[in-house]
């Protein structure tokens, strides 16, 4: 006489949470750029069916906004929010702020600038950017003006930074970076662009900290010149 098969009781579900699921879509961007971190791929690598993360996300349009947010509420308002230190030294420290935590994850910036910065974190960070800046003396209205140019040269010049990269992957050093674009800008051919075959050590340095802060303070050299110009119009 044959014997039942005997039943087995389902395993305890996985746990799951949204760390978790936005750990793993770091991970996939880290290691494979922005196109890697689908939900099927993030599913495959928490382990669980791509069901189970629209449970707790819809799309991936918002993992990535959960995931920008998490990257921006990493960033450290300690280095820019000490009202007693120049405003010059705190757009300064802020700038280097966002450059060292969003190149650490160069695969997901270009999800980061995207789309709308508008979750708590980024609007923190805007709020904080208002502040400094009415600190400098600007007016509400330059206040959001200056504050968006800075936003825009921080993120374009970190996403044309990760651009650079031959492949995915972590940003290899900057020294390492410099000498491989001074490498390909040597061998421009002069005869044809002998401006540029000059200016191939300048252009190799486009990506290194000190070109990030000479433009820094260009654009920061106009917006106090701007302030001072307003301000003396006015017979302040």
């Amino acid at each position: 006489m044959p014997v039942p098969a005997q039943r087995t009781r389902p395993g305890p579900r996985r746990a799951l949470t949204e760390d978790q699921i936005l750990d793993a879509a770091l991970t996939l961007l880290d290691a494979g750029g922005a196109n890697a971190a689908s939900v099927r791929a993030i599913a495959a690598q928490v382990g669980v069916a791509p069901n189970a993360v629209y449970t707790y996300f819809p799309d991936k349009a918002a993992i990535v906004k959960a995931l920008v947010e998490r990257l921006l509420g990493q960033v450290d308002h300690g280095v820019f929010i000490d009202r007693d230190q120049p405003w010059r030294q705190r757009v300064e420290a802020l700038a280097l702020e966002l450059r060292e935590r969003l190149s650490a994850h160069p695969g997901a910036v270009p999800l980061l600038i995207g789309g709308p910065m508008d979750g708590p974190h980024a609007l923190a960070l805007n709020e904080r950017l208002l502040e400094l800046l009415a600190d400098a003396g600007l007016n509400p209205t330059d206040a959001a003006r200056a504050s968006y140019l800075l936003i825009v040269y921080v993120f374009g010049s970190i996403a044309l930074e990760v651009a650079d990269l031959p492949q995915p992957g972590p940003l290899p050093p900057e020294s390492e970076r410099i000498d491989t674009r001074l490498d390909a800008f040597t061998a421009t051919p002069a005869e044809h662009y002998p401006r540029t075959a000059a200016a191939a050590a300048a252009m190799a340095g486009y990506i290194s900290t000190e070109q990030y802060l000479w433009g820094l303070r260009r654009m920061l050299d106009g917006i106090t010149a701007s302030t001072t110009a307003h301000t003396e119009a006015a017979g302040v």
